[in-house]
Protein backbone atom coordinates (compact mmCIF):
# COMPACT_ATOMS: atom_id res chain seq x y z
CA UNK A 1 0.00 0.00 0.00
CA UNK A 2 1.39 3.39 -1.02
CA UNK A 3 -0.32 5.34 1.74
CA UNK A 4 -0.29 5.33 5.52
CA UNK A 5 -2.47 7.38 7.86
CA UNK A 6 -1.63 8.13 11.47
CA UNK A 7 -4.37 9.68 13.60
CA UNK A 8 -3.90 11.01 17.15
CA UNK A 9 -5.44 13.43 19.64
CA UNK A 10 -4.33 17.05 19.82
CA UNK A 11 -5.47 19.62 22.39
CA UNK A 12 -8.56 18.07 24.02
CA UNK A 13 -10.67 16.48 21.29
CA UNK A 14 -9.10 17.62 18.01
CA UNK A 15 -7.58 15.00 15.74
CA UNK A 16 -4.17 15.39 14.25
CA UNK A 17 -3.64 13.32 11.12
CA UNK A 18 -0.50 12.52 9.17
CA UNK A 19 -0.95 11.27 5.62
CA UNK A 20 2.15 9.58 4.19
CA UNK A 21 3.12 8.60 0.65
CA UNK A 22 5.59 5.73 0.94
CA UNK A 23 6.53 6.00 -2.75
CA UNK A 24 8.09 9.45 -2.32
CA UNK A 25 8.40 9.90 1.43
CA UNK A 26 6.12 12.93 1.37
CA UNK A 27 3.97 13.47 4.47
CA UNK A 28 1.14 15.92 5.03
CA UNK A 29 -0.33 17.10 8.29
CA UNK A 30 -4.06 17.52 7.88
CA UNK A 31 -4.68 20.77 9.75
CA UNK A 32 -2.35 21.70 12.58
CA UNK A 33 -4.19 21.88 15.90
CA UNK A 34 -1.07 21.51 18.04
CA UNK A 35 2.54 21.23 16.92
CA UNK A 36 4.02 19.01 19.63
CA UNK A 37 1.87 15.90 19.04
CA UNK A 38 2.26 16.29 15.27
CA UNK A 39 6.04 16.50 15.51
CA UNK A 40 6.13 13.58 17.95
CA UNK A 41 4.01 11.40 15.65
CA UNK A 42 6.17 12.24 12.65
CA UNK A 43 9.33 11.44 14.59
CA UNK A 44 7.91 8.15 15.84
CA UNK A 45 7.06 7.11 12.29
CA UNK A 46 10.33 8.40 10.85
CA UNK A 47 8.43 10.67 8.46
CA UNK A 48 9.53 14.10 7.24
CA UNK A 49 6.74 16.66 7.02
CA UNK A 50 6.47 18.17 3.55
CA UNK A 51 2.95 19.61 3.47
CA UNK A 52 0.12 20.94 5.57
CA UNK A 53 -3.42 20.81 4.20
CA UNK A 54 -5.64 23.25 6.07
CA UNK A 55 -9.41 22.93 5.94
CA UNK A 56 -10.43 26.26 7.53
CA UNK A 57 -9.22 29.22 9.54
CA UNK A 58 -10.26 28.36 13.11
CA UNK A 59 -7.37 28.58 15.54
CA UNK A 60 -7.70 24.99 16.73
CA UNK A 61 -6.92 23.89 13.16
CA UNK A 62 -4.08 26.23 12.20
CA UNK A 63 -2.23 27.35 15.34
CA UNK A 64 0.45 24.67 15.10
CA UNK A 65 1.68 25.79 11.69
CA UNK A 66 4.37 28.33 12.74
CA UNK A 67 6.17 25.82 14.94
CA UNK A 68 5.92 23.13 12.25
CA UNK A 69 7.53 25.59 9.82
CA UNK A 70 10.33 26.19 12.29
CA UNK A 71 11.06 22.46 12.34
CA UNK A 72 10.58 21.97 8.59
CA UNK A 73 11.42 25.27 6.81
CA UNK A 74 10.51 23.87 3.38
CA UNK A 75 7.03 22.91 4.56
CA UNK A 76 4.35 23.86 2.03
CA UNK A 77 1.08 25.10 3.54
CA UNK A 78 -2.09 24.76 1.46
CA UNK A 79 -5.45 26.17 2.43
CA UNK A 80 -8.65 27.82 1.27
CA UNK A 81 -8.16 30.86 -0.92
CA UNK A 82 -11.38 32.34 0.45
CA UNK A 83 -9.84 32.45 3.93
CA UNK A 84 -6.38 33.70 2.95
CA UNK A 85 -6.89 36.91 4.90
CA UNK A 86 -7.47 34.85 8.04
CA UNK A 87 -4.59 32.40 7.50
CA UNK A 88 -1.45 34.52 7.05
CA UNK A 89 1.03 31.71 6.36
CA UNK A 90 -0.52 30.06 3.29
CA UNK A 91 1.86 29.14 0.46
CA UNK A 92 -0.75 27.62 -1.85
CA UNK A 93 -4.31 28.96 -2.11
CA UNK A 94 -6.91 26.45 -3.25
CA UNK A 95 -10.58 26.37 -4.18
CA UNK A 96 -13.27 24.23 -5.77
CA UNK A 97 -11.93 21.82 -8.38
CA UNK A 98 -8.25 22.47 -7.69
CA UNK A 99 -5.88 19.58 -7.12
CA UNK A 100 -3.15 19.30 -4.52
CA UNK A 101 -0.44 16.67 -4.35
CA UNK A 102 1.28 14.98 -1.45
CA UNK A 103 4.15 13.27 -3.18
CA UNK A 104 2.53 11.02 -5.79
CA UNK A 105 -0.90 11.24 -4.13
CA UNK A 106 -3.45 13.64 -5.59
CA UNK A 107 -6.49 15.19 -3.93
CA UNK A 108 -9.34 17.17 -5.40
CA UNK A 109 -10.32 20.23 -3.40
CA UNK A 110 -14.03 20.40 -2.57
CA UNK A 111 -15.41 23.63 -1.16
CA UNK A 112 -17.68 22.86 1.81
CA UNK A 113 -18.80 26.22 3.23
CA UNK A 114 -21.08 26.47 6.23
CA UNK A 115 -18.98 25.96 9.34
CA UNK A 116 -16.81 28.72 7.88
CA UNK A 117 -17.36 30.53 4.59
CA UNK A 118 -14.23 29.18 2.91
CA UNK A 119 -14.04 25.68 4.41
CA UNK A 120 -12.62 23.00 2.11
CA UNK A 121 -12.23 19.23 2.12
CA UNK A 122 -9.53 17.18 0.40
CA UNK A 123 -10.71 14.09 -1.47
CA UNK A 124 -8.06 11.52 -2.36
CA UNK A 125 -10.28 9.54 -4.72
CA UNK A 126 -7.83 6.76 -5.62
CA UNK A 127 -7.07 6.15 -1.95
CA UNK A 128 -10.79 6.34 -1.02
CA UNK A 129 -10.04 8.90 1.69
CA UNK A 130 -11.45 12.37 2.37
CA UNK A 131 -10.26 14.83 4.98
CA UNK A 132 -13.33 16.85 5.95
CA UNK A 133 -12.34 19.16 8.78
CA UNK A 134 -15.36 20.34 10.73
CA UNK A 135 -18.04 20.03 8.03
CA UNK A 136 -19.09 16.52 8.99
CA UNK A 137 -18.52 14.38 12.05
CA UNK A 138 -19.52 10.82 12.74
CA UNK A 139 -23.25 10.99 13.56
CA UNK A 140 -23.11 14.77 13.34
CA UNK A 141 -21.98 17.89 11.52
CA UNK A 142 -20.33 21.19 12.31
CA UNK A 143 -22.14 24.25 13.52
CA UNK A 144 -23.06 26.74 10.82
CA UNK A 145 -21.03 29.62 12.19
CA UNK A 146 -20.56 31.70 9.05
CA UNK A 147 -23.31 30.76 6.59
CA UNK A 148 -27.01 29.84 6.57
CA UNK A 149 -28.03 26.27 7.35
CA UNK A 150 -28.88 25.65 3.69
CA UNK A 151 -25.30 26.34 2.67
CA UNK A 152 -24.01 23.74 5.13
CA UNK A 153 -26.66 21.27 3.92
CA UNK A 154 -25.43 21.64 0.34
CA UNK A 155 -21.86 21.04 1.50
CA UNK A 156 -22.87 17.89 3.34
CA UNK A 157 -24.58 16.64 0.19
CA UNK A 158 -21.30 17.05 -1.68
CA UNK A 159 -19.57 14.78 0.83
CA UNK A 160 -22.49 12.33 0.83
CA UNK A 161 -22.05 11.93 -2.92
CA UNK A 162 -18.59 10.39 -2.51
CA UNK A 163 -18.47 6.60 -2.98
CA UNK A 164 -19.85 4.73 0.01
CA UNK A 165 -16.54 3.12 0.91
CA UNK A 166 -14.78 6.49 1.19
CA UNK A 167 -13.17 6.90 4.61
CA UNK A 168 -14.02 10.23 6.21
CA UNK A 169 -11.49 11.76 8.57
CA UNK A 170 -13.04 14.51 10.70
CA UNK A 171 -11.59 17.22 12.89
CA UNK A 172 -12.91 16.17 16.32
CA UNK A 173 -13.85 13.20 18.47
CA UNK A 174 -17.49 14.15 18.99
CA UNK A 175 -19.20 10.86 18.15
CA UNK A 176 -20.41 9.88 21.60
CA UNK A 177 -22.13 13.24 22.15
CA UNK A 178 -23.52 13.19 18.61
CA UNK A 179 -24.95 9.73 19.24
CA UNK A 180 -27.11 11.02 22.10
CA UNK A 181 -28.76 13.54 19.79
CA UNK A 182 -29.06 11.08 16.89
CA UNK A 183 -31.05 8.70 19.09
CA UNK A 184 -33.60 11.42 19.79
CA UNK A 185 -34.20 11.70 16.04
CA UNK A 186 -34.31 8.01 15.06
CA UNK A 187 -34.61 5.92 18.23
CA UNK A 188 -35.80 2.89 16.24
CA UNK A 189 -33.05 2.91 13.59
CA UNK A 190 -31.37 -0.50 14.10
CA UNK A 191 -28.16 0.51 12.32
CA UNK A 192 -27.88 3.61 14.47
CA UNK A 193 -28.48 1.64 17.66
CA UNK A 194 -25.73 -0.80 16.70
CA UNK A 195 -23.37 2.09 15.92
CA UNK A 196 -24.11 3.72 19.28
CA UNK A 197 -23.21 0.48 21.06
CA UNK A 198 -20.01 0.23 19.04
CA UNK A 199 -19.11 3.83 19.85
CA UNK A 200 -19.68 3.32 23.56
CA UNK A 201 -17.37 0.33 23.55
CA UNK A 202 -14.66 2.15 21.58
CA UNK A 203 -14.73 5.16 23.87
CA UNK A 204 -14.74 2.99 27.00
CA UNK A 205 -11.49 1.55 25.65
CA UNK A 206 -10.24 5.08 24.82
CA UNK A 207 -10.14 4.18 21.14
CA UNK A 208 -11.10 6.50 18.27
CA UNK A 209 -14.45 6.28 16.53
CA UNK A 210 -12.92 7.71 13.35
CA UNK A 211 -12.50 7.38 10.48
CA UNK A 212 -16.06 6.67 9.50
CA UNK A 213 -17.36 5.98 5.99
CA UNK A 214 -19.87 7.67 3.72
CA UNK A 215 -22.04 4.53 3.75
CA UNK A 216 -22.07 4.38 7.56
CA UNK A 217 -23.04 8.04 7.84
CA UNK A 218 -25.80 7.75 5.25
CA UNK A 219 -27.31 4.97 7.36
CA UNK A 220 -26.98 6.63 10.76
CA UNK A 221 -26.20 10.36 10.67
CA UNK A 222 -29.44 12.34 11.05
CA UNK A 223 -27.94 15.35 9.27
CA UNK A 224 -27.51 13.29 6.09
CA UNK A 225 -30.96 11.73 6.43
CA UNK A 226 -33.20 14.78 6.08
CA UNK A 227 -34.98 13.11 3.15
CA UNK A 228 -36.04 10.14 5.29
CA UNK A 229 -39.73 10.17 6.32
CA UNK A 230 -38.83 8.97 9.81
CA UNK A 231 -36.51 11.94 10.31
CA UNK A 232 -38.97 14.40 8.80
CA UNK A 233 -41.74 13.11 11.04
CA UNK A 234 -39.62 13.57 14.17
CA UNK A 235 -39.24 17.29 13.50
CA UNK A 236 -42.84 17.74 12.30
CA UNK A 237 -41.88 18.42 8.69
CA UNK A 238 -43.08 15.34 6.82
CA UNK A 239 -42.77 15.93 3.08
CA UNK A 240 -40.84 19.18 3.49
CA UNK A 241 -37.78 20.33 1.58
CA UNK A 242 -34.83 18.34 3.01
CA UNK A 243 -32.88 21.60 3.42
CA UNK A 244 -35.62 22.86 5.74
CA UNK A 245 -35.59 19.57 7.66
CA UNK A 246 -31.82 19.83 8.02
CA UNK A 247 -32.14 23.41 9.27
CA UNK A 248 -34.58 22.32 11.96
CA UNK A 249 -32.29 19.43 12.97
CA UNK A 250 -29.24 21.68 13.18
CA UNK A 251 -31.18 24.26 15.17
CA UNK A 252 -32.30 21.57 17.61
CA UNK A 253 -28.75 20.26 17.95
CA UNK A 254 -27.52 23.80 18.67
CA UNK A 255 -29.82 23.82 21.69
CA UNK A 256 -29.36 20.18 22.68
Amino acid sequence: MATSVRQFICLTDNYGVLFHDSATGATASIDAPEAAPILAAAKEQGWRLTDVLLTHHHADHIQGVPRLKESFPELRVCGPAKEASQIPFLDVLVGEGDYVSVGSLRAKVVETPGHTLGHVAYHFDEEEIAFCGDTIFSLGCGRAFEAPYEVLWNSLMKLAAFPGETQLYCGHEYTEANARFALTVEPQNPVLKARVEEVAKLRAEKRPTLPTTVAAELATNPFLRAEEPSVQATVGLLGADPAAVFAELRSRKDRF
